[in-house]
């Protein structure tokens, strides 16, 4: 390859995070968006240096191709969730700093940058939950739109509907995240509740752990089927309260740490050394609404210690 199109390989190489982000955005999941991106470049590559000369931005082009890439994917990961063990929740994240390979062959080895997901309120856990309810060209046009502010002219052409359809995908979109509350408040606001959360479940302090939940409070839990988890989401302050305390009773020697969990302070729970759940927070006002547990061992690759097997990947069932 001759020297004068080496920039041009650097700017496509360079789109690589971008499309990251925007993939883990309307996937939800680290390895799916690592596979669109994949896909997105080997369709690149297959073209003809001719017609890969002849595309004015490459940049929009690998955008409206990954872009498509996750609508077949999301189309079919309905399907496929519907099969799913239990409860699905989306991949949760660690803080930048934590991140190691997300492939099951990375060996532990630090993730490389371009694969890291920026953690800003887009990815929350909260936020991705109500993503998963939307159709396929809802999650779609409100990412492209309003996560990464791309015109509806140029979201029509990549959704392959008018702008003005376009357009109501998003607003659609935006009624469903105002109605689940799916907005965050502040993060110091919740890094001491999850704090105090922490403490009155080490403590197994039920009446305590009830005080901190929203009465309608509720904890999903996913397993995948490859860990112990509870097949339908656990209802209710005392009943949430109740399921933690008779954990930790079932698991002696649990470590509970406070980690960044896609952006917002959260619990990771260890056993003899090993990840085996991290849990994300959703708040009502100043008490915990939702908490999602996910303890499948092939969504936590990319967090310290991940994987879990034994007792404490076995025992929390429901």
């Amino acid at each position: 390859m001759s020297t004068s199109s080496e920039p041009d390989l650097d700017a496509v190489i360079g789109e690589r995070r971008q499309l990251t982000n925007l993939a883990y955005r309307m996937l939800g999941s680290v390895a799916e968006a690592e596979d669109a991106v994949q896909e997105t470049y080997a369709r690149w590559y297959a073209m003809s240096p001719e017609q890969r000369d002849a595309i004015a931005s490459p940049g929009a082009w690998l955008t409206t191709v990954a872009s498509r890439v996750c609508l077949d994917v999301l189309g079919s990961a309905r399907v496929r969730r519907e099969r799913y063990v239990g409860e699905w929740i989306p991949e949760p994240l660690p803080d930048r700093s934590e991140w190691v390979g997300g492939r099951a062959d990375g060996g532990g080895e630090p993730a490389d940058p371009a694969d890291r997901v920026t953690l800003d309120e887009s990815v929350n856990m909260a936020f991705l939950v109500v993503l998963e309810s939307m159709t396929p060209a809802e999650r779609v046009a409100f990412i492209l739109h309003d996560v990464f502010r791309y015109p509806f002219a140029e979201v029509a052409k990549i959704v392959g509907r008018s702008a003005p359809a376009c357009r109501q995908l998003a607003a659609s979109a935006r009624r469903r995240l105002r109605d689940a509350r799916a907005e965050a408040g502040p993060a110091a606001g919740q890094a001491v509740l999850v704090r105090e959360f922490k403490d009155a479940w080490e403590a197994k302090d039920i009446g305590a752990l009830i005080g901190l939940l929203d009465p309608e409070a509720a904890m999903i839990t996913d397993g995948g089927g490859l860990a112990g988890a509870a097949l339908r989401p656990v209802e209710g302050a005392e009943r949430v309260a109740q399921y933690l305390a008779h954990f930790a009773d079932r698991v002696p020697g649990l470590l509970l740490l406070e980690r960044t969990v896609n952006g917002r302070p959260g619990l990771v729970a260890q056993h003899a050394g090993v990840t085996v759940t991290v849990a994300a927070f959703g708040l009502a006002g100043d008490r915990v609404h939702r908490i999602w547990a996910v303890r499948n061992p092939e969504k936590l690759r990319p967090w310290p210690g991940h994987g879990g097997s034994g007792a404490a990947s076995q025992s929390w069932g429901g």
